[in-house]
């Protein structure tokens, strides 16, 4: 049986499929009544599984009328994609950052889940055994690679 944050995060991830504008308002304290649940169960899924890395962007409001808006983040189309992979990896990446990218390419379909492994694999820190920031300067760079290599075709 799924848990309570795996059930939320399909929850939330079909209503956003749904949506006509890409983006959902919704509260806070309804969400966890449906799900039985407590408020803090739905931050901590907004927080590790709908951050910008991974392709969204969480906007919050507290207070009695407040609300919880996301938005999905498109990547932008395969022929300016390696701009944005030098633009959004840069000099320097550190692992968690990484695996977001990875993440978001795998969801848009981009990257297949074997690729996604791969690359996540060939990026980790116990492969890439060199101390800060020499580790994250050479995991942009094998990132930046593997990426162009799979995606420009």
């Amino acid at each position: 049986m799924r848990n309570i944050s795996d059930a939320l995060e399909q929850f939330l991830k079909q209503l956003l499929q749904d949506s006509s504008e890409g983006s959902i308002e919704i509260q806070r304290n309804e969400l966890a009544d449906r799900f039985s649940c407590v408020p803090s169960q739905i931050n901590y899924v907004l927080s590790t599984r709908f951050t910008l890395e991974k392709g969204y962007l969480v906007e919050s409001k507290r207070g009695g009328g407040g609300y919880i808006r996301i938005q999905r983040i498109e990547l932008p189309k395969l022929k300016a994609i390696q701009g944005h992979i030098h633009q959004t990896i840069g000099n320097m990446v550190d692992q968690g950052a990484a695996e977001g990218l990875i993440y978001q390419l795998m969801e848009a379909q981009m990257i297949s889940v074997r690729e996604a492994n791969l690359l996540r694999a060939a990026i980790h820190r116990d492969v890439i055994a060199l101390k800060l920031p020499l580790r994250d300067e050479v995991r942009a760079r094998i990132l930046k690679s593997m990426l162009i290599s799979l995606l420009v075709k």
